[in-house]
């Protein structure tokens, strides 16, 4: 009789590494081609498989979207959540800002995925949606720590810096143009949020809203 108690661990491992190795093949198409150049007929020829048995491990291209995504709001949170050099709010507040502009450069790709609307009708799941989350809830921990805590500060201040990002990666990539002008930006927000202190409505507990979660810097 032929043993076969260690079937299904076998057959999940080898599930897991083909779908591994089709989204790392996507991640390098799409780093050549943009995210909307996603064709699984390429990405099947890379991965070494045909284009049918891709569907066999994900039921469409926004499912390989949403394990990308879900990848790279990991990175993201991680990144974000590494130790700072100092214990002073204002500086580790703009040290965060640059951390944000340094994984945009380094990962354009997964920038675009995480804060622009780059695929046109696709929308991360919620477990792919909630390192974004983690990430948002951060910052707005770092806000907070500066007298920051307003609702339309937090939307302010997400706004602020992704478009600062924007600008830079669209008109000047691999320059410091709009970039350079984060710690100006960042000293008339802060000044202008301390000075509205109490005016406002505070910021919700419940961050679930899936637009100000995303763009974490816009999302």
């Amino acid at each position: 009789m032929t043993n076969t108690a260690g079937a299904p661990d076998w057959r999940q491992a080898r599930r897991r590494s083909a779908r591994e190795a089709i989204v790392a093949a996507a991640w390098q198409l799409v780093a050549e081609e943009g995210l909307a150049g996603l064709s699984l007929r390429e990405l099947a020829r890379r991965a070494g498989i045909t284009p049918p048995t891709v569907y066999a491990y994900f039921a469409s291209k926004n499912a390989i979207y949403d394990t990308m995504f879900f990848q790279a709001a990991n990175t993201f949170a991680d990144e974000m959540a590494k130790p700072y050099s100092s214990d002073n709010p204002r500086e580790v507040l703009a040290e965060s800002v640059g951390r944000f502009f340094e994984f945009c450069a380094r990962h354009p790709a997964r920038y675009q995925l995480l804060f622009q609307r780059t695929v046109p009708g696709f929308e991360p799941s919620a477990e792919s949606f909630a390192p974004a989350q983690r990430a948002l809830a951060s910052e707005q921990d770092l806000l907070a720590r500066n007298g920051v805590t307003q609702a339309r500060h937090l939307d302010m201040f997400t706004a602020l810096v992704s478009g600062l990002a924007s600008q830079q990666f669209a008109n000047d990539p691999g320059g410091d143009r709009w970039t350079s002008l984060a710690e100006e930006s960042l000293a008339m927000f802060l000044d202008h949020c301390r000075s509205r202190t109490g005016s406002l409505k505070a910021v919700p507990a419940q961050r679930g809203e899936r637009r100000r979660g995303r763009d974490h810097h816009n999302n």
